[in-house]
């Protein structure tokens, strides 16, 4: 009696377990039923994280230069002028290269005891390659031949040596940007260390901003400075002086004041 009532027991535990939805009999070996549904749930994420068939590849995530060091590194390795101008137009870190018809490195005479920099080439220089050209140029010519200094001149002694921090033209003429003067800074230490001026003249506020890590043109133009242990000589850019003449003046008295500095250095 009692077999039969254990069988019929079991037979109806069994029917209640087939309504619930069992489709298999316990076995002699434990199952792990969420193994398979664990497996199926990885490859699921797998398939989601594959690419589609014929999709593009995930961009990959650009790695951010360091264009400072870069010039640095670049710059110190020039070891004469023209090793400073191919490795300074070969450098492809400052987007005004982009934009600009030539690369604007120099003029003058290099062995000039008189080294003059501006901020970056106009529209004339841009075309033509040369710093200080056209109407600025042509003021600054005539603003250093009247204490007898010229870029044509044969004689280291009465010569100039003329360039630019930034060797691209921005455009619009704007004023090159903090970020811009930076990287061309290492560019333009090298071009001092290599010419060996004994003065500079820097001529506006960009390149007071990049070479003395100062502005205010009005302030700084008319008192020695220094860089290193060069003296330097702020002065207003000939194109502001074109446009505001009654500063002429001034200028005048700052070139004065250069003749008086080189007559004294012997």
């Amino acid at each position: 009696m009692d077999g039969d009532f254990d069988r019929w027991a079991m037979l109806a535990a069994l029917e209640w377990q087939a309504e619930l939805g069992a489709v298999e009999a316990i076995g002699p070996e434990p199952v792990d039923r969420f193994e398979s549904t664990k497996a199926e749930r990885e490859a699921k994420a797998a398939r989601a994280k594959a690419p589609a068939k014929g999709a593009p590849p995930p961009p990959v995530k650009a790695v951010e230069v360091d264009a400072v060091a870069v010039a640095k590194a670049a710059a110190k390795g020039a070891a004469t002028l023209e090793e400073l101008a191919a490795v300074q137009e070969a450098f492809e870190h400052c987007d005004l290269k982009r934009g600009a018809r030539n690369f604007v490195f120099a003029d003058g005479d290099p062995r000039a005891r008189v080294m003059v920099i501006g901020e970056a080439p106009g529209q004339e220089e841009d075309r033509e390659g040369k710093p200080f050209v056209g109407r600025s140029g042509q003021l600054l010519d005539r603003m250093f031949a009247a204490i007898g200094l010229s870029r044509q001149a044969p004689d280291a002694g009465a010569a100039l040596y003329i360039t630019n921090v930034v060797p691209w033209r921005p455009p619009q003429n704007r004023d090159p940007e903090p970020g811009e003067l930076a990287m061309m800074r290492p560019f333009v230490e090298r071009h001092i260390a290599l010419v060996d001026p004994e003065l500079i003249v820097l001529m506006g506020n960009p390149a007071c901003r990049a070479l003395i890590g100062r502005a205010g043109i009005t302030r700084l133009r008319g008192r020695w400075h220094e860089l290193g242990e060069r003296p330097v000589m702020p002065m207003f850019h000939p194109s502001y002086l074109l446009r505001r003449p009654e500063n002429k003046k001034h200028a005048w008295a700052d070139l004065l004041t250069i003749k008086a500095r080189l007559e004294g250095m012997g």
